[in-house]
């Protein structure tokens, strides 16, 4: 917007003619430029006035970078002055990646409203837990009246479900002024199959290749760059015009670009000069594990942040379940598998990977532990869950509060998915709103894609599962937060837990040269944080029975010079639902209590009781 009205541009590089219908009752023609592009100054609108575009005097279509779809995105696109939002984060620094805590969240299902104001209630209760980053699921205007998010059409607008444009600035302006970073969920491999109208004003918005999803956005042929400002130009919209801290980048795998300076790249570089002074985050999920999306431009990398860690998610699911069917296959849950993942991130690096029929992943033994984002829950793996369970309902309480230790404490970036913290009952499934059609398609493909797991197979579990485009599944979803204080145990454990990793200087360094582990047994190991001055932690877990450990030839176990070691921590206490926990390193050798951890310090002799 400028001097009393609007410049209107768009792309349409196969069109001859373009014109702006405003209001329903006012065109005005475009002028074309070169590169396919149309635009034109338009005196007299306001903030709010609808409009869309007409190609070669057709059909009326929403503007591709609409900033907001109030009707959806079969609607008219209206008019958005993103610099009347009264911003009072003029201080925030950003986010940089080393000691975040990341909170991932749906907003229609985080509360019960489903709306960004509803969601403001709770921010102050999220920064009392610890999580520093909230990972906002897409937002992108999609169809229907719910919904995951990834089938969004229009990039450039918030979905109007949630509320307006400026109450989503409202949402990171309130969670800024609780010391709470905002990060978006952005879906730039494909669209969804309703309400995409990109292919109307130009073919060259996507290739031949096709993904899962559909058809794959051009980033390397004929007349993609275009395609490629488009793209970049929403990613550093949402930091501009929203004030995000940063990014995460869906199915990248599937951003298919061959050329000189890869797609990723680019919007690495554009996005951190968009935010300047202020610090971004840049998160990537990379299902083949390629780790030089995160290594250095200098070093052919991408120069992102850091990368979703599927394998400690799988492995940790087979230790507290004991299922490894599908995509669970390749990992035994064992105590090595969590010595490796806290050591070197990725447990495969170009191993062969038997499911894949094929090596999965790349060699990257040199990457900062913090760069690997690691947890027990998301929003694909509770769903894959068939009936949305969270871990809590699908393994033994002693055997999850030792794996909520280790991932809260363990060197790389912890994630919590929404409720995960107080034990939701609210199961978290796929659902998916379209029209009748689609919505018979999508529940065969889902229904399909859960045939990989064996025991989900079977006729009477198929029978048994939810219809993604019922509502009621929309609904069961959302979360109950007074169950933070009916599951205090989980509650209490979680911000416990956030609280060590703050607090303490051998977990919160996040320095894998000053780490080291050991197996125990077939169950249990350890983890030893070197601190200064020998002030080390040593974390045991256990996941099997009670460990009596005679004799203990391991050296990681013996406590500094002049020292014997204390317990500072257990999930065994009491007040997060545990039993106790008595001395381990006794006069009868390590007795380590079954389905358990415990965090050790060492109490120096020298120093009065």
């Amino acid at each position: 917007m400028k001097d009393g009205g609007v410049d209107f541009r768009v792309w349409a590089p196969t069109s001859r003619t373009a014109v702006v219908e405003i209001a329903k009752d006012r065109c005005v023609n475009l002028h074309s430029e070169p590169a396919g592009y149309f635009s034109g100054f338009v005196p007299g609108i306001l903030p709010g006035a609808l409009y869309k575009f007409s190609l070669d005097g057709g059909e009326l279509y929403p503007d591709p970078a609409s900033r907001f779809q109030p009707e959806g995105p079969h609607g008219f696109s209206q008019v958005i002055d993103p610099l009347t939002f009264a911003w009072t984060d003029k201080g925030w620094p950003g986010v940089e990646l080393p000691g975040q805590v990341i909170y991932e969240m749906h907003i229609g299902t985080f509360t019960k409203a489903g709306t960004w104001s509803s969601a403001l209630t709770e921010l102050a209760r999220l920064s009392a837990l610890g999580v520093t980053v909230l990972e906002v699921m897409p937002i992108g205007e999609f169809p229907g009246s719910f919904g995951w998010g990834y089938d969004g059409v229009q990039w450039y607008a918030p979905a109007h479900l949630y509320g307006t444009p400026d109450e989503f600035r409202r949402f990171v302006d309130q969670s800024h002024s609780l010391g709470l970073g905002v990060i978006l969920d952005v879906v730039y491999n494909h669209l969804g199959p309703d309400g995409n109208y990109l292919d109307k004003f130009s073919p060259h918005y996507f290739c031949e290749l096709e993904t899962e999803w559909g058809a794959a956005i051009n980033y390397d042929c004929d007349q993609s760059a275009p395609v490629r400002e488009f793209v970049i130009a929403n990613a550093a919209y949402w930091i501009d015009e929203f004030h995000l801290d940063g990014l995460r980048l869906d199915a990248t795998q599937d951003l298919h670009d061959t050329s000189p300076s890869h797609i990723l790249r680019d919007l690495a570089r554009a996005t951190r000069e968009q935010a300047a002074p202020r610090r971004i985050i840049l998160v990537a999920e990379n299902e083949p594990q390629q780790v030089k999306l995160v290594k250095s431009a200098d070093q052919d990398g991408y120069g992102l942040d850091a990368l979703w860690n599927d394998d400690f998610h799988h492995a940790a699911m087979v230790a507290l379940t004991g299922r490894n069917e599908a995509y669970y296959t390749d990992y035994l849950g064992s105590p090595q598998e969590f010595i490796s993942s806290a050591k070197y991130g990725y447990l495969y690096q170009g191993q062969r990977y038997k499911w894949q029929k094929k090596r999965r992943g790349t060699a990257g033994h040199d990457t900062p532990p913090a760069a690997f984002v690691s947890f027990i829950q998301n929003h694909d793996q509770v769903a894959n869950s068939a009936f949305g369970k969270r871990c809590h309902e699908l393994t033994s309480p002693g055997k999850l509060r030792a794996m909520t230790a280790l991932l809260l404490l363990g060197p790389g970036t912890p994630m919590l998915f929404q409720g995960q913290e107080f034990a939701s009952s609210s199961p978290f499934l796929f659902f998916a709103d379209h029209r009748a059609e689609l919505n018979r398609q999508i529940i065969q493909g889902r229904a399909s894609f859960l045939q990989q797991f064996r025991s989900l197979a079977t006729p009477e579990l198929q029978a048994s599962l939810a219809d993604p485009s019922d509502r009621v599944t929309f609904e069961r979803c959302k979360l109950n937060h007074s169950e933070r204080e009916t599951h205090r145990e989980a509650y209490e454990l979680h911000r416990d837990l956030l609280k060590l990793r703050r607090e303490q200087a051998a977990f919160c360094a996040q320095d894998q040269r000053r780490l080291d582990g050991a197996v125990l047994s077939h169950c249990a190991f350890l983890l030893r944080f070197f601190g200064t001055r020998c002030d080390d932690r040593l974390l045991l877990v256990n996941l099997g029975t009670d460990l009596h450990l005679n004799p203990a030839p391991e050296p990681l176990l013996a406590p500094p010079a002049d020292s014997e070691w204390r317990i500072l921590w257990s999930s065994e206490h009491p007040r997060y639902g545990g039993t106790g926990t008595a001395p381990l390193d006794t006069e009868d050798n390590w007795k380590i209590p079954g389905e358990a951890a415990v965090v050790l310090q060492p109490h120096f002799r020298s120093v009065r009781d």
